[in-house]
């Protein structure tokens, strides 16, 4: 019987292929939650005075961290579950503001596929995950390096 729910194997991830994830809006108790938990509790975050008087962006302002790990989360959800082995690295730059009320998804493109020297039941891939609002701005892009699992050793492509 199919096990629905599976993520995508490393055959499954070639240079150029794209996708996107379902949205995810962002409240004002999540970003609280997040900050308290962390101890991410600058006054950025936290403090409605600083945030209207001092503050350049509009709004209750959610960490950088806290977009990058509710986009990790839709990932995981559509990509990851059981194929998912190791994540090797990345790159980050935030674009833009996210706030509370913000809907955010992330386009993702293969930018790096190959199979693993040391493992080759496994594949390393590497994507740009480019994050948008719902007004379709880019608010961050990273690019992560995966270890992600394969359907087979490689062996039968060589023959």
């Amino acid at each position: 019987m199919d096990v629905l729910g599976l993520g995508l194997f490393y055959e499954d991830l070639p240079i150029g292929r794209t996708f996107r994830t379902i949205g995810r809006t962002i409240t004002e108790t999540d970003i609280i939650n997040f900050v308290t938990c962390t101890g991410m509790v600058e006054v950025l975050f936290t403090d409605f005075e600083f945030q209207d008087k001092e503050s350049d962006i509009k709004g209750r302002v959610a960490p950088g961290a806290l977009v990058y790990a509710f986009i990790e989360g839709l990932l995981t959800q559509c990509s990851m579950q059981h194929t998912g082995f190791a994540f090797l690295g990345m790159e980050l730059d935030i674009k833009g503001p996210t706030v509370a009320g913000d809907t955010v998804h992330v386009e993702v493109e293969v930018i790096e596929s190959r199979r693993s020297k040391s493992r080759p039941t496994r594949g390393i891939v590497r994507t740009r995950n480019t994050v948008r609002n719902q007004r379709g701005e880019v608010v961050m892009v990273y690019t992560p390096a995966r270890m992600v699992k394969a359907r087979t050793d490689g062996k039968e492509q060589a023959a």
